[in-house]
């Protein structure tokens, strides 16, 4: 019976090289940190309690961008005797948690939004404004930097804390000016409403996928079937079975399969091209490969049905 582990290139954010990503990162965080100061300063000399609760906001979204660079950090660092696998899956758990951040955000625009509704607050004057749109070119920035990291789920988590950022600090600037000019003073929650709205519909998407990868699921736009058929295919394998497929990070592929062949293949040429397959043609970065002999492959412990 043969085997075979293969291990893919280092890990990497799709599109941002790991100084890339760190770069983008720690310009984010101090741009994010200087705006937090700016919205404290303007918030305190105005008395604007809506620039002192969005100068916390934005400093739960610092923590964001800090949650996942911490986790790309770790990712990067090397297996352990504890840790056998890296500590990859990190990136998983701090995309999930940056979702959750943002569904949990949204949670409470839509919560005040409902309030000013039923009860209408004073707009706040020229000062936010101001402030809103450097929130707006800041956030926006800070967004751009992570776009070529987007097929990543952890990076991605990063991008839609600023892009959403961006687009609350763009509603306060529209509805102010909206109010100054018609004296309308529910144009500025149902403004909330409909940001906080595209907000929950972006970051749904990476909601699901990050809480899939967390349970072990197939990452999507990965075909199982497709990989079954390729390994079918090759020269002397009769079966392909006990075939799993998961995520190690929100980055990298992980695969292991069983493959009976006939008694008269060559099972190193098998193992070889089994390996070419799954690496070259899937891009999976670890893959381990179990090469089983008839009549034996028909008795596997771990093949459905088999098992004791």
């Amino acid at each position: 019976m043969a085997h075979d582990h293969h291990h893919g290139p280092g890990r990497h954010s799709p599109g941002l090289a790991a100084g890339q990503l760190d770069r983008a990162m720690a310009i984010g965080v101090g741009l994010n940190l200087v705006f937090v100061v700016i919205e404290l300063g303007a918030g305190f000399f105005s008395g604007s309690l809506a620039l002192l609760a969005d100068a916390g906001h934005n400093a739960s979204d610092v923590f964001g961008l800090l949650l996942a660079w911490g986790a790309d950090w770790l990712a990067r660092r090397p297996p352990s005797r504890r840790y056998t696998w890296g500590l990859r899956r990190g990136t998983i758990f701090a995309a999930l948690g940056n979702a959750v951040l943002l569904l949990g955000a949204c949670g409470g625009i839509l919560w005040e939004a409902w309030h000013r509704l039923r009860e209408p607050a004073p707009v706040a004057g020229l000062t936010v404004i101001v402030v809103a749109a450097i929130g707006v070119v800041i956030n926006t920035c800070t967004a751009l930097l992570f776009i070529r990291g987007h097929a990543d789920a952890n990076v991605r988590g990063a991008y839609l804390h600023m892009a959403a950022d961006a687009a609350v600090s763009a509603g306060v600037v529209v509805a102010g000016l909206a109010i100054a000019a018609t004296g309308l003073a529910w144009i500025d929650p149902v403004v909330s409403i409909a940001i906080a709205v595209l907000i929950i519909v972006s970051t749904w998407g990476l909601f699901r996928e990050s809480l899939d990868l967390a349970m072990d699921a197939v990452p999507r736009g990965f075909e199982v079937e497709a990989v079954e058929a390729a390994l079918a295919a090759i020269a002397g394998v009769t079966e392909v079975h006990d075939l799993h497929v998961w995520a190690a990070s929100t980055s990298e592929i992980s695969l292991t399969a069983h493959l009976v062949v006939a008694v008269n293949a060559d099972r190193d040429a098998v193992l070889a091209a089994a390996t070419e397959v799954v690496s070259n043609r899937f891009h999976v970065v670890h893959s381990t490969i179990q090469i089983e002999g008839l009549p034996a492959g028909n008795h596997c412990l771990q093949r459905p049905g088999d098992a004791l």
